[in-house]
């Protein structure tokens, strides 16, 4: 019956911890939050980086780069340089989900741009 019982809430965290980062910038994955990223996005449309993280990378990344599900982004541009952030945002890796098909090529590379600058 334990044993059960924990399958069953590993089970929980597990899929708790894949729909956090996988899910498409805005989705509203059927809570209000989603919405809101959604509106914050359509009215910024995509040229402030400040936006366009908190709508991709907020869930697993936190609200101050500390790091959540994902690493902490505080000093990402001591560690990699702009193309190689550039191209782990488009093609993932490592845990981290692909948003090439998620985030414009401009909103990349805005986002790679302010990241970089982050030492």
């Amino acid at each position: 019956m334990v044993k059960q019982w924990l399958l069953v809430l590993t089970g929980c965290i597990i899929i708790a911890g894949m729909t956090g980062c996988g899910g498409s910038p805005g989705d509203a994955g059927g809570n209000a939050g989603g919405k809101k990223q959604a509106a914050a996005r359509t009215q910024n449309d995509g040229s402030d980086p400040d936006v366009i993280y908190k709508s991709s990378c907020i869930a697993c990344h936190g609200a101050n780069l500390e790091g959540k599900a994902g690493p902490s982004l505080t000093k990402i541009g001591a560690k990699l340089g702009k193309e190689q952030i550039a191209a782990k945002i488009q093609k993932g890796g490592g845990g981290m989900p692909s948003y090439k098909d998620k985030l414009k090529d401009e909103e990349i590379q805005l986002l790679s741009d302010w990241l970089s600058a982050k030492k």
